[in-house]
């Protein structure tokens, strides 16, 4: 039966860096905001393995405070803010695609993680970023990445529904997508000025497509309204469009050389459960699929306990592959 969530309690933007904190500069100059913590946080990869977390779209690496309590006596963790979220640089919106987030990706693991065996987990467009890497840097996966741990997210197909996905699905078809995005940066600061946050609206919006059957109680969904309407709206328009064409099937393949658990959850309106299936099936035998009922797409703070002990589980595969092999 459903639990109870932990109480959650998100660090404000406007606190100061917590300590562990660095900026990784893209080869774009963008300063992505990263922390260190858990087992070895001191040292640069000296830990016996590190966790890189990966948040979801218009999110923060804050979502991962329960999973960074879970996991800070067990491994070196590595929590990022995607470009244009939470404490990194604004990017160009002609940059807001899950392509250069896989590269974004790739670099926060270059400058926090030189050497020592890592474990990859993403949450939604994080999720997205992990397959582009591996799609971009197939050799990493399987000598450096010793596994891979995919939440809520998928490889392609994602159903444009709506009438702004419409919109932007023509728009995309008639070639005048970089129109579109220059004039998202042209008007950005005139949408934020004029932005209403904390709205009705916007809570029963985020209890739509955020949560599922029977985990949205209703000091969750005003968290996650708030952690959600931080980033700026024409950031989050620009990434939307790169969903529309996102297809990463290609990358899981790549996959298949190492230890996977894939967590879908019945009620995810974002990426639905039958997305989180294809990826395990199509990545084969070393992926492990488990479904959490009645669960939508926060799924890893409503139901932080399955999420957590799924996590455990494959950093103990990955720990006996390693014992197997020597």
């Amino acid at each position: 039966m459903p639990t109870d969530p932990p109480l959650l309690v998100v660090p404000a933007l406007t606190d100061p860096p917590p300590p562990g904190s660095r900026s990784v500069r893209t080869d774009d100059g963008i300063d992505l905001h990263v922390e260190v913590d858990g087992v070895g946080r001191a040292g640069n990869g000296t830990a016996p393995l590190t966790v890189v977390l990966s948040h979801g779209f218009t999110a923060r690496l804050a979502e991962w405070e329960l999973q960074r309590a879970a996991l800070r006596n067990r491994a070196r963790l590595v929590l990022w803010d995607q470009r244009g979220h939470g404490r990194s640089g604004w990017t160009r919106l002609t940059a807001a695609t899950i392509d250069r987030t896989g590269r974004d990706l790739g670099q926060v693991l270059d400058a926090t993680t030189p050497t020592g065996p890592v474990v990859l987990v993403g949450h939604s467009m994080g999720g997205m970023s992990v397959m582009a890497l591996a799609r971009q840097r197939p050799e990493l996966f399987g000598t450096r990445i010793v596994g891979v741990y995919l939440l809520a997210t998928s490889a392609g197909g994602l159903v444009e529904t709506g009438l702004f996905g419409r919109a932007v699905k023509v728009i995309r078809g008639l070639g005048l997508l970089p129109v579109y995005l220059r004039l998202l940066q042209l008007i950005a600061p005139w949408l934020e000025r004029f932005r209403r946050r904390g709205t009705a609206v916007g809570r029963r919006v985020t209890r739509r497509l955020l949560f599922g059957a029977d985990d949205a109680d209703p000091a969750s969904v005003r968290l996650v309204q708030d952690l959600l309407e931080e980033t700026p709206w024409p950031v989050a328009m620009a990434f939307y469009a790169t969903f529309l064409d996102h297809d990463e099937t290609a990358a899981l393949e790549v996959l298949r050389r190492v230890p996977v658990t894939v967590v879908v959850a019945t009620h995810d309106r974002l990426t639905p459960a039958p997305h989180g299936r294809h990826l395990a099936e199509v990545i084969g035998e070393t992926a492990d699929l488990v479904v959490v009922p009645g669960a939508g797409h926060s799924v890893n703070l409503t139901r932080s306990e399955v999420v957590d002990r799924a996590l455990l589980d494959l950093l103990d595969r990955v720990e006996e592959t390693s014992r197997r092999a020597g």
